[in-house]
């Protein structure tokens, strides 16, 4: 996300942020880089539990770390947004005054310091800020001058669930996966009495061609897919070797997916995977397509959401990991606790909250359009 900042004032800029990072932030710092007087994206983090001054001081510097990474950056405002009052002085004032040492230390000027509290707002950079803050109301008029600009719905954590398919299309789900799970026994020899479906014997016939069968998945219209769809995707994405051909696909191209693809397959024969298609999983290589990624993400919870509670782990997990590819730390951390809930011993639900709870992002989170590039077409931004 790349935008020229258009702010007459601070109360007017507060009024901005939410509308570019598309949701009203909680209990959270938002740090908007700058290269001049454009914005890079915005960076939201979990405001630090306690008020200890090296554990401040400490958080102030990761945080300013993750500034660092951005190329070109020279700047950055920052925003502590939280319930507590204004009542005995600014809250986490202490947070903002760490911030900017550290980044007067890095070279880095602070465009602004600002907090959003229940009952008021102010700058540590305004000698005039008065002791109770602004009234919050100055923010309302400040979004009066930018009508264009939705206002954000939700917070951080909103988009973080799947979807509510009706009750017939989950028992229809639900009985095309038994249906699908008694065609592979079939198919692999296991003798059967039961009668299997036609369109579960037309349904695996697309893995004879695993990476086509995912590219069918992001070329479909959200919302669209038909129940053995959803049942065979299921099926797919509680495998991990055909859920990482996935996961590296739909960070690049059908072609990715056929290296991937074979990659699985001669290391299941004994010979080393190669590291240039491992690395995608941990976030490292070119810029994924995020419309692509979005698609992918939709694509994945609608196939949670139909699925029986007991078969949903698979599909929660790659939420998880594509939430967290696309920049979106809270949503993967939420999407891989809900795996686990299911199977408290899924691996790639434990490899995204581990990334998660260190604080990693991929490296493409950190990347910048180039100039003339579109806005958007270039990853996530790491809120």
């Amino acid at each position: 996300m790349t935008s020229i900042v258009k702010a007459a004032n601070a109360a007017q800029f507060l009024a901005l942020v939410p509308r570019l990072a598309g949701y009203q932030p909680t209990e959270s710092l938002v740090l908007v880089p700058f290269v001049g007087t454009r914005t890079t994206g915005v960076m939201r983090v979990d405001l630090p539990v306690g008020s200890d001054a090296d554990e401040v001081d400490r958080c102030a510097a990761t945080f300013l770390g993750m500034i660092c990474r951005l190329p070109e950056v020279d700047g950055f405002a920052a925003i502590v947004y939280t319930a507590a009052s204004y009542r005995d002085g600014m809250p986490h004032r202490a947070l903002l005054e760490a911030l900017a040492v550290r980044a007067d230390a890095a070279g880095l000027r602070v465009s602004d310091a600002l907090c959003v509290a229940a009952d008021g707002w102010g700058s540590t950079l305004d000698p005039e800020s008065p002791d109770a803050g602004w009234d919050l109301d100055e923010i309302e008029r400040g979004a009066e001058a930018m009508p264009e600009l939705p206002a954000p719905t939700g917070d951080q954590a909103s988009g973080a669930t799947l979807p509510a398919p009706d009750l017939a299309t989950k028992e229809r789900v639900a009985r095309a996966l038994t249906q699908l799970d008694a065609a592979i026994r079939a198919v692999l020899g296991t003798p059967t009495k039961e009668r299997i479906d036609p369109q579960a014997v037309a349904a695996i016939d697309a893995l004879d061609d695993v990476p086509s069968l995912f590219e069918e998945v992001v070329e479909t219209e959200a919302g669209t897919a038909a129940e053995f769809d959803l049942a065979l995707l299921t099926w797919c994405l509680s495998r991990p070797a055909l859920r990482d051909v996935a996961l590296v696909q739909w960070c690049g191209t059908l072609l990715d997916g056929d290296d991937a693809l074979d990659a699985q397959a001669r290391w299941e024969n004994g010979e080393a995977y190669p590291p240039d298609i491992a690395r995608r999983m941990w976030g490292e290589g070119p810029m994924p397509d995020v419309e692509r990624l979005n698609r992918a993400l939709d694509a994945a919870r609608a196939a949670a959401a139909a699925a029986p509670r007991a078969r949903r782990a698979g599909a929660l997990a790659t939420c998880a990991w594509l939430s967290w590819a696309l920049g979106r730390s809270t949503h993967a951390a939420a999407f891989a606790e809900m795996a686990f809930a299911i199977e408290p011993d899924h691996g790639l639900a434990g490899i995204v909250l581990t990334m998660v709870n260190a604080g990693h992002l991929p490296e493409w989170a950190f990347h910048r359009p180039r100039p003339g590039e579109p806005a958007g077409d270039r990853g996530p931004d790491p809120t």
